[in-house]
């Protein structure tokens, strides 16, 4: 009998298993990254998180308000209002001049902004578009006007970044926390292109020392630690 000649690949033996399966080697990395990672990141993902209470709006706006300062008293407005049901709108709408308001129930972030301040007796609204009148071109031209328009104009958030920049005091955009205080207006750069502005508050309870925001990104007036949620792009008082 003639032997036939193999001329095929060496063969090999099948390949162990290795004892520990790909899923809990996955697990094990995932764990390592966790332990070292949460030091960092763990108390910013449970303070996010936390569910503020009506008891805990009126404990802080109460502290606010023991100070009498002109930021603490914007603040403790702001974090009221977080109290109310308002409809996301950024609809036009005819109103009056001065003190003009859209419906009560309706609003966006530059309105919650109006509101607290109307409640500190200062009228956003008059006060932008009479700046606006004595000097139409520094504000932005971007809306195809030839004058200011008191039912839209100081609903706008960079005109109202304008009035800040030339009446209030201008701060350096920073994500040191320290470097705001309670009552702060804060503008961000939203990753779809638009501005969005908020107000600088305490948080809540024994995170009372920690600088949260109230805003209003389309579900009504909220309070929440997101300071840096997005790149800060303009920071006042006043």
């Amino acid at each position: 009998m003639i032997p036939i000649e193999y001329i095929g690949p060496t063969p090999k033996k099948k390949p162990k298993k290795p004892i520990l399966g790909g899923w809990v080697i996955l697990c094990l990395a995932a764990l390592f990254v966790s332990y070292f990672a949460w030091p960092h990141f763990g108390p910013t993902v449970i303070a996010s998180q936390v569910k503020t209470s009506t008891s805990e709006v009126q404990q802080t706006a109460k502290w606010l308000r023991h100070s009498q300062e002109r930021g603490h008293l914007l603040a403790a407005a702001a974090l009221e209002r977080t109290e109310l049901n308002i409809n996301y709108d950024r609809a036009y709408y005819r109103i009056d001049y001065p003190m003009g308001d859209i419906p009560s129930h309706k609003g966006i972030a530059a309105d919650l902004l109006i509101r607290s301040y109307r409640s500190l007796d200062t009228d956003l609204q008059e006060l932008v578009i009479e700046d606006m009148r004595l000097d139409y071109r520094a504000y932005p031209q971007l809306w195809s006007q030839q004058e200011p328009d008191p039912c839209i104009d100081h609903r706008r958030d960079r005109n109202l970044a304008r009035f800040f920049q030339r009446h209030g005091t201008t701060q350096e955009p920073t994500i040191d926390a320290s470097q705001y205080e309670f009552g702060d207006i804060v503008f961000w750069e939203l990753p779809h292109g638009p501005t969005h502005l908020g107000i600088v508050v305490p948080g809540p309870a024994h995170l009372q020392e920690e600088k949260w925001i109230v805003h209003n990104t389309g579900e009504g007036p909220v309070w929440e630690k997101a300071l840096f949620d997005h790149k800060i792009v303009g920071h006042y008082r006043y």
